[in-house]
């Protein structure tokens, strides 16, 4: 049996109104992506870092892994600079799934990378500090829906950040 592949495309760059914009391999409700990117503004500005502009290549580099993961039904980093999220199928939102990801404040410290979390773990601060990375200027972001009733969340970042013995922000 083959299984379908169904995937969303997350594009920010002013969506013709009252539609949704369509973009090479999906569609995504207009404000869905603008709504992405505010999470991540949101988070950055919070700790005094510039905001993130959108980048389309960013985002079909993040659509093609997503569909790879789902297709595949793996959830594992395809490139450096990159978040992932996986949540049942309809049962989250994108805009919820950053969310998330920038709950991890709770548990950051400043300091050097790795050496960020109050929990001694970087992995417990990893999404949110790559959100909040000071020299990370772009972000671009895909989603799909796999067989096993999961949608995986890809965000890529230019430049990527997470880079040990630096500073976070």
């Amino acid at each position: 049996m083959v299984a379908a592949v169904v995937a969303l495309a997350l594009v920010v760059a002013a969506p013709p109104r009252g539609g949704a914009q369509v973009v090479p391999g999906g569609v995504l409700p207009a404000g869905a992506g603008a709504d992405l990117l505010r999470v991540h503004n949101s988070a950055r500005a919070a700790v005094g870092v510039p905001p993130l502009r959108w980048d389309d290549a960013l985002a079909a580099s993040a659509l093609e892994c997503a569909r790879s993961l789902a297709a595949s039904g793996q959830f594992a980093h395809c490139r450096l600079g990159e978040n992932l999220w996986m949540g049942a199928t309809g049962r989250f939102s994108p805009t919820s799934m950053a969310e998330r990801w920038a709950e991890e404040r709770r548990f950051f410290q400043p300091g050097l990378f790795p050496e960020v979390s109050t929990s001694g773990r970087w992995q417990d601060v990893g999404h949110y500090t790559q959100m909040v990375w000071r020299s990370t200027t772009a972000l671009g972001c895909g989603a799909a829906a796999g067989a096993d009733g999961r949608t995986r969340l890809v965000c890529h970042y230019a430049p990527p950040g997470n880079k040990d013995g630096r500073p976070v922000f």
